[in-house]
């Protein structure tokens, strides 16, 4: 059953239990990207950073060694310094690892800041040294200028998503999870983003032919935080991801064919929202709004959100609860209680030998409870539920406490985190009350908050232009028939073979015709979209894969989008494919729009102008070989009547350009832009001057890539 609601809670935990439902509010402001307001950081370091409640909380519950205890609170009261990761598959990310060594770290080997040495360091726990920290804060990277060059590469390499930049504790829940490519994952409360991109990166991190079979589903309960999820993952282009608006502690099950299975997920992400006492090296507001009401407050809601996940995780699936709270309320009781209900169906997961390298501390079993008035508080008291008290002798015994972990600021200079790995271990059948529980738990919720059914079906069977039941905000998503003339067009011009699936195809108006736009999503995440009479509340899914252009502009009238490269790329054939030097490469990123007859004369890669000549105006791609060790390029080229273009947008452009020849380009620098207005403005008068034609594909950079998310 759900651990019902306490009614004596503090202002500030009320609040959060009422809105809170799995997303994650202001509550320890968990936004692990650490943003910060320009216009507050003055006033935010010059807040007091000191809280006798806080104090004499911690120190009572013993949690932190009385020799440890002035480093610990030093630690709290300092910024973060700046942490961030590399992305993308392996070797992508390790041509990224080694132009930051070879570029930034060697530079600012002596560099300082007020006597401390600001010398790079990778972060140990974090494989294949993908992890990297700068012992100084965000503002002074911005404002010195001996850290421009960094601060401009981070800047460029974050926006193309080669890079995220995010709290080093918040890497650990990902990775603990250990996401392979065909397991479904969901986050139960995933906004504002970060961990659940770093759950995507990890389904697609394989350097292997095959795309990833299986997705991650994001969730938040509330509505316009959900739309942040869309806004943090967009950049990782991934037909494997969904996002839904769902309270997490009543997500809807998803029913298969067979009428006694679920859809249960490989790898769960518990990410609960909490009172976030953890962050406030990054959050000064949590030092003068700490109550120790807020613990007792989110204890429940905590629980009934790792109780759900649980119910949803498949035999021998991992599940990683986490709260960036250092109260036991909020992380070994929630976790107990967890365990008491469950009995021998899950066990905790010892993790002591995974990211070695991770100065950690054991789980506690032992802890007093507090009243919000600092008075100790026994079992039995009112209004206090049994299950925030420590297990008994029998109980530590069993749950194995000691092996949740808990992160300090003090141990190596990160936010306050705490971690547990569930694993379930009975089989599915044996878990009958289990299932009637979770029915009955529905069940009583939905009367009392008037909802539908939670249960939905998935149909493998297929479906005639399958237009499902939407959100008054949100565009359906209709399934293309795979006979659909406007694909007919597309399959034979783009040389797609025959295994790209085309029943994946999708439109998002009301209409149900390719209008704008037509997306792709992953076959597991059709089968899940593909529902009659669907009650997931869905914000966002799947990827642009082609967009319309002007009919004059050869047979086929649409572009392949450049978000949707890396999913076709192994299923195309060699019709619109071609291949180009680096030194054609370089004049294609710096010249926008030249002549094919100049690259003739130029003799700059004559094979390629040799195939130029025999292929259709229209969308092509351009493969650059690079050499052994280094990843090969795949871009998006526009072949005009007389012009050719690279489709890639200002910040790939800046990126590629410093990446792969060394060339710096400011942040006022407008490239490539600069340059397609001076010519459009030349086309203009000469338009205005001669009855010449002007070749009509020249498309501008920006626009080939610009963002349409429903039509």
């Amino acid at each position: 059953m759900l651990i019902r609601t306490i009614h004596t809670l503090s202002k500030m935990g009320k609040r959060n239990f009422r809105k809170g439902k799995g997303g994650k509010k202001n509550f320890g402001n968990r936004n692990n990207n650490n943003s910060e307001d320009p216009n507050r950081a003055a006033s935010w370091s010059e807040a007091v950073r000191e809280s006798a409640t806080w104090e004499q909380y911690y120190k009572s519950l013993n949690i932190i060694p009385e020799d440890e205890w002035d480093t610990f609170k030093q630690h709290c009261q300092e910024n973060l310094p700046l942490t961030f990761r590399i992305t993308g598959s392996r070797k992508h990310a390790e041509e990224i690892r080694q132009l930051f060594i070879t570029k930034h770290v060697e530079k600012l080997q002596h560099a300082e800041f007020e006597g401390v040495k600001l010398t790079p360091k990778n972060l140990a726990y974090y494989p294949d040294q993908l992890g990297w920290q700068l012992d100084v804060s965000k503002a002074v990277i911005r404002k010195q200028k001996e850290f421009a060059d960094t601060q401009r590469f981070l800047v460029i390499e974050t926006q193309v998503g080669n890079i995220s930049r995010q709290e080093a504790v918040s890497m650990i829940p990902p990775l603990l999870l250990d996401v392979q490519p065909n397991h479904y994952v969901l986050d139960m409360c995933a906004a504002p983003g970060s961990k659940t991109a770093q759950l995507v990166e990890a389904l697609h991190s394989q350097d292997e032919k095959e795309l990833a079979t299986g997705f991650v589903l994001a969730n938040d309960s509330d509505y316009k935080r959900s739309h942040m999820l869309v806004h943090q993952v967009k950049r990782l282009n991934s037909p494997n991801f969904m996002v839904v608006n769902h309270d997490a502690t009543l997500f809807p099950r998803i029913k298969l064919n067979n009428a006694n299975e679920y859809l249960k997920f490989d790898r769960i992400l518990c990410d609960v929202p909490c009172s976030g006492d953890g962050t406030m090296r990054k959050n000064v507001n949590v030092w003068k709004d700490f109550r120790i009401g807020n613990a007792l407050g989110l204890h429940p809601l905590q629980y009934n959100i790792l109780n759900r996940g649980l119910q949803l995780l498949k035999k021998g699936g991992r599940l990683v609860y986490s709260t960036c709270s250092l109260s036991p309320v909020e992380n070994e009781a929630v976790v107990a209680a967890a365990l008491r209900k469950w009995g021998n169906q899950i066990r905790l997961v010892d993790v002591s030998q995974e990211l070695p390298g991770l100065i950690r501390r054991k789980g506690i079993n032992d802890w007093k409870v507090f009243g919000k008035d600092m008075d100790i508080k026994e079992r039995g008291a009112e209004g206090i539920p049994d299950s925030v008290f420590p297990p008994n002798e029998e109980e530590v015994k069993e749950f194995n406490l000691e092996y949740c972990v808990r992160v300090y600021p003090h141990l190596q200079n990160t936010g306050g985190f705490f971690i547990t790995v569930f694993e379930k271990i009975d089989p599915e059948t044996t878990t009958k009350r289990a299932a009637e529980e979770e029915d009955v738990d529905e069940e009583e919720e939905q009367k009392k908050k008037q909802k539908v059914d939670t249960t939905t079906d998935i149909i493998h069977k297929p479906q005639k232009k399958e237009k499902l039941p939407r959100d008054a905000n949100e565009e359906p998503f209709i399934f293309l028939d795979p006979n659909h003339p406007e694909l007919a067009k597309c399959w034979p011009f783009y040389d797609f073979q025959d295994s790209f699936p085309k029943e994946c195809t999708l439109v998002r108006n009301a209409t149900g015709e390719p209008l704008r736009t037509i997306y792709y999503v992953a076959p597991i995440i059709r089968d899940i979209l593909s529902i009659t009479e669907q009650k997931l509340k869905i914000i966002q899914a799947g990827i642009r894969l082609f967009v319309a252009q002007r009919n004059d502009l050869g047979t086929c009238p649409w572009r392949v989008q450049t978000e949707s490269l890396h999913t076709i790329e192994r299923s195309l054939g060699s019709k619109r494919h071609l291949t180009c030097n680096l030194q054609l490469l370089e004049v294609l990123f710096q010249e926008a729009f030249p002549k094919i007859e100049d690259i003739k004369a130029r003799g700059i890669d004559p094979e390629f102008s040799k195939r130029l000549d025999d292929m259709e105006q229209g969308c092509a791609f351009l493969t650059v070989k690079r050499g052994e060790g280094l990843e090969d390029l795949f871009l998006p080229l526009w072949k005009g009547i007389s012009n050719i273009n690279l489709m890639v947008n200002k910040q790939d452009t800046h990126e590629l350009l410093y990446r792969v020849f060394g060339i710096h380009t400011s942040a006022k620098d407008e490239g490539k832009e600069k340059i397609y207005q001076e010519k459009v403005e030349a086309e203009k008068k000469a338009r205005s001057e001669s009855a010449a034609p002007v070749d009509s594909s020249t498309t501008p950079v920006e626009e080939s890539t610009t963002a349409v998310e429903s039509e």
